[in-house]
């Protein structure tokens, strides 16, 4: 087995702590505001990963959400790890979560796994090598935005970009057909990834968030970038544009 199969092999069997939760509710609590919440099953995806992942690359170091190691994602082989990507889905009953893992060599992504365990989704990338899905090949959807619809996050740990969001937002609505707001950025890039939407946008996301589908995105054709235009960090919280190839310039039209 390559090591992309071991970390998929690992986030389904982390995907079964997801799935048998009960009663979340109770094992959940509050990290910064009532909008960013942790329960004790990230936390045991998160203790699972951290010590199941390292075992692959000895020598690696593992940035996760909820424990970071004192390192730097950006030097030598680092796994970075969202261990519920959408915690208030997960915590609201929603059923729409991920588990996220990116191994990347000096800042940069190489081997890429986003799992859904509750539609058995395995999202999946090596540089230069494709996306796949369950193993099958993905590619971004062909069709402009105008025959298309985006997704969107709110930056909701970050409210001073509430009004940029829905700024955007607005401008994207004039150009397309409709909008989704799932509430995981993971699952939100995979969807443009294998063209189930055409654009995806956030003003504000960390590494974990984005590092392991942005390349998943790449890799089936499409473009990342920060609403800036630049290219995407792993040493810290950056905005987020996601397309297929044919909307790539729509982000220098807007008033962002």
């Amino acid at each position: 087995m390559s090591i992309l199969d071991d970390m998929g092999a690992l986030a389904r069997q982390a995907g079964q702590i997801v799935l048998s939760a009960r009663d979340v509710w109770s094992h959940t609590h509050e990290k910064t505001s009532a909008a960013d919440l942790v329960t004790e099953f990230d936390e045991a995806v998160e203790a699972f990963l951290k010590e199941q992942l390292p075992r692959l690359l000895p020598g690696s170091l593992f940035f996760g959400e909820e424990e970071k190691e004192n390192c730097d994602p950006s030097r030598g082989w680092v796994f970075i790890v969202d261990p519920i990507d959408g915690t208030t889905n997960f915590v609201r009953g929603l059923s729409q979560s991920a588990i996220s893992i990116a191994l990347a060599h000096d800042g940069r992504v190489e081997h890429a796994v986003v799992y859904d365990p509750y539609k058995d989704e395995l999202f999946s990338a090596s540089r230069g090598g494709g996306a796949f899905l369950n193993g099958k090949a993905i590619h971004v959807s062909p069709l402009p935005l105008s025959q298309g619809i985006f997704g969107m996050g709110t930056a909701i740990y970050k409210r001073e970009y509430l009004a940029p969001s829905l700024r955007v937002t607005e401008q994207l609505m004039a150009r397309s057909c409709d909008f989704r707001r799932l509430g995981a950025a993971a699952l939100d890039l995979c969807c443009v990834a294998c063209g189930r939407t055409e654009v995806f946008f956030e003003y504000s996301l960390c590494p974990w968030d984005f590092a392991a589908a942005s390349l998943i995105v790449t890799e089936a054709g499409g473009y990342v970038s920060t609403m800036a235009g630049g290219p995407l960090t792993v040493t810290g919280r950056c905005s987020v544009w996601a397309s297929n190839d044919v909307n790539k310039d729509v982000l220098k039209e807007l008033a962002v």
